[in-house]
Formats: structure tokens, C-alpha cells, sequence
């Protein structure tokens, strides 16, 4: 699955209202089944303001610990 197919699946989770818009991976896990395992975990650091790794952002780490979508 790609990254762009994640965001995609947040993004409408979220507008559908079967996820917050503040989420952690074990929520997204709830609202969007069936992917691997390590997408649910992986993809929201990796793709954090921030990331060390440098790659594109669509994520945003709230301070409590919870991830949110970009705009």
C-alpha cells in the first residue's frame, strides 16, 4: 500500500467520522482494517513533521502522543 493510499484512507475515515481527528495507530487500526500490520505503526512517525528521515509530511504529532492530518 502507499503512502498516498494511507492519507487517502485517513482523510475519509476521518470526514465519515469513524476516526477522531486526533488518532493514534491502534485507532486507525479500528477504522481502517485490513492492512499490514507495520503500515498501521510505521506510517505515522515516518511521515511526521519533523521525521528524521526527511520525507514528505502528512502528519502532525500532538503533544499528547496522537497523530493528526495535515491540510
Amino acid at each position: 500500500m502507499q503512502v498516498e493510499d494511507v492519507v487517502r484512507e485517513i482523510g475519509l475515515a476521518i470526514r465519515q467520522g469513524r476516526l477522531p481527528e486526533r488518532f493514534r495507530a491502534a485507532d486507525v487500526r479500528r477504522a481502517c482494517p485490513g492492512w499490514d500490520y507495520r503500515t498501521y505503526n510505521n506510517s505515522l512517525p515516518k511521515y511526521r513533521l519533523g521525521n528524521p528521515g526527511g520525507h514528505k509530511v502528512y502528519f502532525r504529532r500532538n503533544r499528547d502522543g496522537t497523530y493528526s492530518l495535515l491540510d
